[in-house]
């Protein structure tokens, strides 16, 4: 599992990726994640479209996660994402193999926490990300576990951070208020060729025979995703789910006029979203909502309820509605036009996620940086030299015995 030492790069290779301050950006990254493919889902997506657009910028990367092979064990109520177990010694040596500009954390698991540890010991500066509203997340399944406590949990793993990157002005806002610190703006993109309006009605659709409107939900089928909400909310035509989780089994036995065609991906996933006539959200949790982005390139207009990310994305747009009633939000939406919802998803784009997230770590300045690696390495070599006179002392005992 450790990975082999990667070279340096030259000088003129790292002074030419700068900011326009004529700041060196980090041109070897080292990202730890517990959510990583094959998982599917919003944090997987965006990390792996970054690294994608990272390397096509001409960055060096290190991605540490539980499928390289690491001993695992699934999260409770989520077994999709598995958390590595006992991982921190291989992390370290890959962390002082790779030898990187700049670390990203971006989740909580146990990698999370490994590579946190790593780097305060070693004094090195990290970022990370805040991609799901945790604390939210944790009480909505465990109504016993106080909101206080999960916020507690968040507190300490992110206290330490440079920079803790969140996606919308208004989970900065909230994070702000319980306390955060170093909070900066990080906005996510979507892929307008795979969604795209030319997906609507092919072959009269995916939708062929049911009833309109379709109302549809594309995403993980869990209690955090407040589905309940849409599925009870009275609409003519026909609503569907489409995706997987631990909640899908009950609510297909609760709302039996539903649809749940499971999970899809690439050109049909693209399909279920453009044959939509309106893409409903009812998350109150998430941060940001890859799916309404998605959703939009394709032309479909979003409902949902005035949570972070719908209500930064959509008022004003022409692209979908926020209210508190989520049934007037679907029938405003229903009416809104798929030309003007596809203009605003193109204004995101993968590359200006990339760019942000590189500005937005922090890598050791280039002095200091020289001088870091020298001293760590000094600080092995010495480290090595005592080990093997302590087994040259130790074989000369059992000689002399």
């Amino acid at each position: 599992m450790t990975s082999s030492a990667a070279p340096r790069p030259t000088d003129t290779a790292a002074e030419s990726n700068t900011e326009a301050s004529g700041e060196p950006l980090a041109h070897r990254i080292m990202i730890v994640t517990d959510a990583w493919e094959p998982q599917v889902n919003g944090v997987v997506t965006t990390l792996s479209k970054v690294a994608r657009e990272l390397r096509e910028m001409g960055c060096e990367l290190e991605i540490v996660a539980p499928s390289d092979g690491y001993r695992t064990l699934p999260l409770i109520t989520y077994s999709e994402i598995k958390l590595a177990i006992g991982a921190r010694d291989d992390v370290e040596e890959r962390f002082l193999a790779f030898a990187p500009d700049a670390v990203h954390i971006a989740t909580e698991g146990t990698l999370g926490w490994d590579a946190r540890a790593i780097c305060l010991k070693h004094k090195f500066p990290f970022t990370t990300s805040y991609h799901t509203q945790f604390p939210e997340y944790v009480t909505a399944r465990f109504w016993w576990v106080p909101l206080w406590a999960g916020y507690r949990y968040m507190h300490a793993f992110h206290d330490k951070s440079g920079r803790i990157m969140v996606a919308t002005p208004t989970m900065m806002e909230r994070l702000i208020a319980h306390g955060f610190k170093n909070v900066t703006a990080w906005s996510r993109g979507v892929e307008t060729d795979l969604f795209h309006p030319n997906k609507r009605d092919v072959e009269n659709g995916v939708y062929k025979g049911l009833k309109r409107p379709i109302w549809a939900y594309i995403g993980r089928v869990a209690v955090e995703k407040n589905l309940d909400a849409f599925l009870s909310t009275p609409l003519e035509g026909t609503k569907v789910i489409v995706g997987d989780g631990p909640a899908r089994a009950d609510l297909m036995a609760r709302y039996p006029d539903a649809v749940f065609p499971g999970v899809k991906f690439g050109d049909e996933l693209a399909r279920h979203y453009a044959d939509a006539d309106v893409f409903v959200f009812p998350s109150l949790t998430d941060t940001f909502g890859l799916v309404l982005l998605e959703a939009m390139a394709t032309g479909t207009p979003v409902a949902a309820f005035p949570a972070p990310g719908p209500i930064d994305i959509l008022p004003g747009t022409g692209a979908g509605v926020v209210d508190k009633d989520l049934r007037a939000a679907c029938l405003a939406a229903l009416r809104l036009d798929r030309a003007t919802t596809r203009r605003v998803a193109e204004g995101y784009s993968w590359r200006a996620c990339a760019e942000a997230f590189q500005r937005n770590l922090e890598p050791l300045p280039k002095p200091e940086k020289k001088r870091f690696w020298l001293r760590l390495r000094e600080a092995r070599e010495r480290a090595r030299e005592r080990r093997r006179l302590k087994r040259e002392a130790k074989a000369m005992r059992r000689g002399q015995g």
